[in-house]
């Protein structure tokens, strides 16, 4: 069945000037962003983490299949079952699934199978992929191009996030399929991503690290 369609939304109308002006403005926001490790226990308003999730959901999917699913995790109890599977699984990898390669990688940042944050942090967001969804008739519809819509809504909810003041990291165990049994997901979801969202710690640090030169990411023609 053909889709209606309605007017085209509104775009800001900038002058050349205004827009590099805005670029460089948002640019210097989200450049200021940093992976943190040490967060504070400070709540967060549930509306925050709700409208930030909304955001993502205005990301852009194959056929517009939209197919993600986000589940927050705030219960003390649920965080620690998930800081011990993911620890189990983290643990594994580091002793035997781990190519030298990823290890020698990962030796600057000080990285370990011990993930504190999994508990302290106030907010867990599991991110799930759903392979296929299911009309109303019971039919199932394959999802296409899911990993990528799901990845560009991970973007914009670690930008949404990043928005309100507050910090991320994301976490990604591998398996995560424990993610499905202790938050109760369906077969047709695939763990995607955990992201642990908080306000940073008072005496936070984070790795001195640099980002690439627009040269050494950018080619035109």
């Amino acid at each position: 069945m053909q889709i209606s369609e309605i007017p085209s939304p509104k775009y800001k109308k900038l002058t050349a000037d205004e827009m590099v002006k805005e670029s460089v403005h948002f640019y210097m926001m989200l450049n200021a962003r940093r992976t943190i490790r040490d967060f504070s226990e400070k709540p967060i308003p549930d509306k925050v983490i709700e409208t930030c999730i909304k955001t993502a959901g205005t990301a852009p999917s194959g056929a517009n299949m939209q197919p993600w699913h986000f589940v927050v995790v705030s219960d003390p109890k649920i965080k620690r079952k998930i800081r011990i599977a993911a620890e189990k699984e983290e643990k594994e990898f580091y002793e035997n699934r781990a190519p030298k390669e990823w290890l020698e990688a990962l030796s600057p940042l000080g990285t370990d199978d011990h993930k504190p944050y999994l508990e302290k942090a106030p907010c867990l967001i599991a991110i799930f992929m759903q392979r296929f969804g299911t009309l109303e008739s019971g039919k199932k519809v394959k999802h296409y191009y899911g990993l990528e819509s799901v990845g560009i809504a991970t973007g914009m909810l670690i930008t949404a996030i990043h928005n309100v003041g507050l910090a991320s990291l994301t976490h990604t165990p591998s398996p995560m399929g424990f993610l499905n049994d202790i938050l109760d997901r369906p077969n047709n979801e695939r763990p995607f991503l955990l992201l642990v969202v908080g306000y940073p710690a008072k005496n936070a640090k984070v790795p001195d690290i640099k980002r690439k030169e627009l040269k050494d990411i950018l080619s035109t023609f």
